[in-house]
């Protein structure tokens, strides 16, 4: 029996659904694997199902004698881990994308409601015992229904955003993607980025992180924004050059929605000190069935290998 090492305590039907084809290892931890603590999974083990935070790296992949043959992330981002170096050990490699679109549309659109009607600070509030009663200019904030949405990256999950955008809120959506992109939404592509920041009034990130992609969105392009827009990401933090937001933040021309941070889960005070800053501990795919959804892709692309069949969701297969 193959051995599998899970990294993190995931969901329960996910263990059991793993208990039942596999000699399983399960970590007790909710952080990451550091690099040299991948390298020695990679050395232990047939195949490992892994997540955000462990760090397969390029020096993770360069120990000798490795063992594993597959790894099989859990969530539709994998930028933590160095897929060109899975390719030169000859490691499959998966994702679970698809299950994960609609949870995260629902949290780009919960950011740009509690960013534009002001909802994070309401709450803090009145928690605080400091609502001293409704008057006529109390918080006000945005209206949203009806606001030009921006998007940038329009796939799955930038079309999903824009389905609830166009239909559920009257928005007119432009998008910014790297080649042309035919959608089956109303929607205008725009030639750059920046034109995209200078027009929309709500700008949502859905882009993959890494890569070519890190800090697309840099000073300059903040600097784009109209004054009172609305910027939410749902993709990667370090999509974002998150010390140039900070700056825009402060200086109170715009508000942000976050749900993912650069170098999270550490989050710099200055960002924490802003009351136009909604920030969320990255709930994107944070309800109970679409997590068990998300481990059974990741098994099922495990199996798929460990039968000697295509991957149903491969990144890389040798």
């Amino acid at each position: 029996m193959k051995k599998l090492l899970l990294t993190r305590a995931f969901p329960a039907a996910t263990i059991a659904a793993a208990q039942a084809r596999f000699d399983v290892t399960v970590l007790d931890r909710t952080d990451g694997l550091n690099v040299a603590e991948a390298g020695a999974a990679l050395q232990d083990y047939d195949a490992i199902l892994c997540t955000l935070g462990d760090s397969f790296s390029d020096m993770a992949f360069a120990v000798p004698h490795k063992r594993c043959g597959m790894i099989g992330s859990f969530g539709v981002g994998f930028n933590h881990i160095d897929i060109a170096a899975a390719q030169a050990a000859g490691i499959h490699v998966s994702n679970t994308p698809d299950v994960v679109t609609d949870a995260t549309a629902d949290i780009a659109l919960t950011l740009i409601l509690m960013a534009s009607r002001r909802a994070g600070e309401g709450e803090r509030l009145v928690r605080a015992g400091a609502w001293t009663g409704w008057h006529p200019t109390q918080m006000l904030g945005a209206h949203v229904t009806g606001k030009r949405l921006g998007i940038i990256g329009m796939g799955r999950i930038g079309q999903a955003v824009a389905r609830r955008g166009h239909y559920g809120f009257d928005m007119p959506v432009i998008y910014f993607n790297r080649s042309p992109k035919e959608v089956d939404v109303p929607a205008r592509q725009v030639e750059d980025l920046h034109s995209l920041m200078s027009q929309a009034d709500i700008v949502v990130v859905t882009v993959p992180g890494g890569g070519s992609n890190a800090h697309l969105i840099d000073a300059e392009a903040l600097a784009q924004l109209n004054d009172g827009a609305v910027f939410v990401n749902v993709a990667r933090g370090d999509v974002v050059d998150q010390s140039a937001l900070i700056a825009e933040l402060q200086s109170g021309r715009i508000r942000a929605g976050l749900d993912v941070y650069d170098g999270e889960p550490a989050v710099p005070a200055s960002l924490m000190a802003l009351e136009n800053a909604v920030l969320l501990p990255h709930l994107g795919t944070a309800a109970l069935e679409v997590r068990e959804a998300m481990g059974q892709m990741a098994l099922d692309n495990i199996i798929a290998w460990a039968e000697g069949q295509p991957l149903p969701q491969a990144l890389w297969t040798a």
